[in-house]
């Protein structure tokens, strides 16, 4: 017959655990805010949507996931743990990274810290803190069960894929997107962004490349990206065009080319396979999305496709993606 009683090792084993996560609760709850949004009617707003926020700094700054507030004429109201209420405003939205920055009327809020993606582990125990269908403050744990996940974005016309999204199964339910995805060392890792089913939770990394689309919406309200004009998807190398790509195994293959593009005046035509943008290699369409970052905006870049059997440098001057 099992003992009523669990041994000693596995007390102490669950009594580590548990002191983890209350430790992380009782640290970064105050830091996260029930966010209310509403919109404006004729005659007044009305409620358009919950969701959850990061508070940045103690000045006001909030971090949260774009399509919570959605749509430009949005406000609301960002509350805490301890009772406070305070009006935000829309800083600006990155819905291609699904994420916004709010800035409530506040002087003294309780910034958390934030870590570093990279550093995760599969397996590694992470604590989700959010304000799921209204429940102010609530907390889950669970692991991180995979890394690298891909999340497709749209905004307008223009379509992204957010790379090395965290996937947890820790549960998240709706109110938990913009909320805080959290290591056992109460560092926050990651934006809660999307329940892609039971046991199966989504967020958003905060790496470096996060970090900067974080600072260029707190200081210029939005984000800036080069464009080429193209659609294009990941494809290997046939063997004749690996003779003229170098070490490349796969490439982009442009699929199609807008009209008036600067794809198009470089001279660049469906099917041909891009292998390098300024010698950084390219190898699918998500090395292609990171390295149109802003500083290519108006400047000669140079473009390396294997088009049949020959290797062929393009020059290309990107414009900004609108």
């Amino acid at each position: 017959m099992p003992d009523a009683l669990e041994s000693p090792s596995e007390t102490q084993a669950l009594d580590a655990y548990s002191r983890t996560v209350v430790r992380v609760a009782e640290t970064l709850s105050p830091s996260v805010a029930s966010l209310r949004i509403t919109r404006r009617v004729r005659g007044g707003h009305v409620p358009a949507g919950a969701g959850s926020g990061i508070a940045l700094t103690p000045d006001g700054f909030i971090l949260t996931s774009a399509h919570v507030v959605a749509g430009t004429r949005h406000r609301g109201n960002a509350s805490f743990t301890d009772g406070r209420e305070f009006a935000f405003e829309i800083v600006g939205t990155d819905p291609l990274s699904d994420l916004a920055v709010l800035r409530a009327d506040a002087r003294d809020l309780i910034a958390a810290t934030l870590g570093d993606a990279e550093a995760l582990r599969v397996g590694q125990l992470v604590v989700a803190i959010g304000n799921p269908n209204g429940f102010a403050g609530s907390v889950t744990a669970g692991v991180v069960s995979a890394l690298g996940r891909s999340l497709p974005a749209r905004s307008r016309a223009a379509t992204r894929i957010i790379d090395n999204v965290i996937q947890t199964d820790a549960a998240l339910n709706p109110g938990n997107s913009g909320g805080a995805l959290v290591t056992g060392r109460g560092e926050v890792v990651g934006v809660n962004t999307a329940v892609a089913g039971v046991g199966l939770g989504l967020a958003v990394p905060i790496n470096t490349a996060t970090r900067r689309i974080v600072g260029a919406l707190m200081t210029d309200g939005r984000v800036r990206r080069s464009w080429l004009g193209i659609a294009g998807g990941p494809r290997p190398l046939p063997p004749r065009a690996r003779a003229v790509a170098g070490d490349a195994t796969d490439a982009v293959e442009v699929v199609d080319v807008v009209r008036n593009s600067p794809a198009e005046r470089a001279g660049l035509r469906s099917e041909d396979l891009i292998v390098a943008v300024d010698g950084a290699a390219v190898s699918g369409v998500d090395d292609l999305q990171r390295l149109m970052v802003a500083e290519l905006i108006g400047r000669e870049v140079r473009i390396a496709v294997v088009r049949g059997s020959r290797r062929v440098e393009l020059t290309v001057v990107p414009t900004e993606l609108t």
